[in-house]
């Protein structure tokens, strides 16, 4: 496939463009960004065709397949509905809008125009993810009783921007963090969270927008899950733990971009380090895309996947202003 670029964005530069590449038979050919000099220069650092300010440019080339969105996050809806009436698949960041109606909305014109609509939720494709949640289908764990997911970080100063200032754009860690701990946790239980409590803080780094939560949240099943996220702590690391009847999984820095992080395994019998597959994260998440395209299986994550993450964050956010237990509403789906 060709794929057109909607956002001259670093998760593109630093990710995206070698992922597709990577992929045989996959190119960049086109990149539309909001300002014609920066449009220009990245095409030409990244060795693309064309660039552009006009997304209908890219649409209505008949050479571009596919595009991938990485723009601020409020502008995901009326690009994605854009591309789809066009008849070009979409693989989006997350979240995948600004409100669980807008992802709705996404998903059912993608649905009814038989369009792939992927989120590119990428700690699902990690091998550390990959093997976690293996060890839970296996039953190495027994059932399941709680989740506990450190994701407290601090937010690089390249990256920071709209995402600590710009509450229209979707700024915040909630958008920006929780939709991650929600997908990997629904990704490992293969059910949706079903009510929250939760507490935030802002104005660490100055901003309007929160900048640290954390949240309890439970399933259907019983499991409980703690989570913490954070842009404001340098040494905190990351990490996620499951603990079960049977056994308790100890991950650290696995909620990441690269293929690290280290695995333990605790049992009875003792402590076991698991390993698991080091590929890219992001060259999986573009070749199950194509695969998707192809008319065989889904998608990594679907649409609907981030519209479930999105509806995680959306009952932690008001769960945070409210300080009630809020149930979340994931919109029909």
């Amino acid at each position: 496939m060709n794929w057109g670029l909607i956002g001259a964005s670093t998760i593109a530069s630093e990710h995206m463009i070698g992922a597709i590449r990577a992929n045989s038979g996959h190119d960049v050919v086109s990149v539309q960004s909001s300002s014609p000099t920066r449009g220009k220069e990245y095409a030409a650092k990244h060795g693309i065709t064309a660039s552009t300010t006009s997304l209908s440019d890219i649409l209505n080339g008949s050479d571009v397949d596919a595009v991938y969105i990485s723009t601020t996050n409020e502008k995901h809806l009326p690009q994605a509905m854009t591309a789809i009436a066009a008849g070009k698949h979409v693989l989006c960041e997350k979240p995948l809008a600004m409100t669980v109606a807008d992802a709705a909305t996404m998903v059912r014109a993608a649905q009814d125009a038989g369009i792939v609509l992927a989120t590119n939720h990428h700690l699902r494709n990690a091998g550390s993810h990959l093997a976690i949640r293996n060890l839970i289908t296996t039953g190495r764990l027994g059932e399941v009783l709680s989740i506990r997911i450190f994701h407290a970080v601090m937010l690089p100063e390249h990256l920071r921007g709209w995402r600590i200032d710009n509450p229209l754009a979707g700024g915040g860690v909630i958008p920006d963090i929780v939709v991650h701990d929600a997908d990997t946790v629904r990704f490992y239980l293969g059910e949706d969270p079903a009510d929250i409590v939760a507490q935030e803080l802002s104005g660490a780094m100055g901003v309007d927008v929160e900048d640290s939560v954390m949240s309890v949240w439970t399933t259907p099943s019983g499991v409980t899950v703690q989570t913490h996220e954070s842009f404001t702590h340098p040494f905190a690391g990351s990490g996620i733990e499951v603990h079960g009847t049977k056994g308790s999984v100890i991950a650290r820095n696995v909620m990441t971009q690269q293929p690290v992080g280290d695995i333990l395994l605790r049992t009875a019998s003792g402590e076991e380090s698991i390993e698991y597959s080091l590929h890219n994260l992001y060259e999986r998440s573009v070749s199950k895309f194509a695969t998707a395209v192809a008319g065989d299986r889904q998608p990594a994550a679907t649409g609907v996947d981030g519209l479930k993450s999105l509806a995680v964050a959306e009952a932690v956010k008001k769960a945070a202003v409210t300080g009630q237990r809020t149930t979340v509403d994931y919109g029909g789906y």
